[in-house]
């Protein structure tokens, strides 16, 4: 699905990845979960493009549902993964936390569930080699993605500025729409490990020039990260 030329997204309002396109190559921004390689084969044949063309995935964390198909790619066709340092061992399985759930509403809970066991959430494949990124840094790959530290819902979680499409990436900094709640518009993301701290991190996006603000759950906002992030403050108070 284009959302403007040179961004695409693949998956839906509950789990979505999404592709940098442009002359050099592909950049993919998470890759969701497992059983969203076949979207990615579907997208990319719908712009005439093949895995080949990727030249690497960013990771806004290390989280199951971020992970998805990074690993098949890195193995398959030598897909270089980045991470933040402090995200590394979470996306290679060798820790996690359980933070508390919060708020729930069944039926919306229910289709998280049905969606993710749907997608191959069951059966996580996680990352054998990781790069790890830190904050400020500029990646050498298609759109020249900027790493933004964004750190509280995960140590090692990240903001990706691309300004070749005017647009930043905060995976689960925030979201658009609560996967437990079904609630919709700017508000704190669920297991999060530290909301205060993933509140104080979005400071950090504040200043940006950004028509897209794109979470890795719910649907993109297209209005600027001026509104958003008042809208966030508001939903968060």
């Amino acid at each position: 699905m284009e959302l403007t030329t040179g961004l695409r997204r693949i998956g839906n309002d509950i789990v979505a990845a999404h592709l940098i396109v442009d002359d050099t190559g592909i950049t993919l921004i998470d890759t969701g979960l497992a059983g969203h390689w076949s979207d990615l084969e579907h997208e990319l044949e719908a712009i005439g493009r093949t895995p080949s063309d990727i030249r690497g995935v960013v990771l806004t964390h290390g989280d199951s549902d971020h992970i998805g198909f990074a690993e098949r790619l890195r193995r398959e066709y030598g897909v270089p993964v980045y991470v933040h340092a402090a995200d590394a061992a979470r996306a290679r399985g060798e820790e996690s936390t359980k933070p508390a759930w919060g708020s729930m509403k069944l039926g919306s809970v229910l289709r998280f569930i049905a969606y993710t066991t749907r997608k191959g959430g069951l059966r996580t494949h996680y990352l054998s080699e990781v790069h790890e990124v830190t904050d400020g840094q500029v990646l050498d790959l298609p759109g020249a993605p900027e790493i933004i530290g964004l750190p509280g819902h995960s140590p090692g979680s990240i903001a990706i500025y691309v300004p070749s499409v005017s647009a930043v990436f905060v995976g689960d900094g925030l979201t658009t729409r609560s996967v437990l709640t079904g609630k919709r518009g700017p508000q704190p993301a669920p297991f999060t490990d530290d909301q205060a701290a993933a509140a104080a991190s979005l400071t950090h996006i504040a200043g940006l020039r950004a028509d897209w603000v794109i979470p890795g759950h719910g649907a993109p906002w297209h209005g600027g990260v001026t509104e958003l992030l008042s809208e966030y403050r508001a939903a968060a108070a």
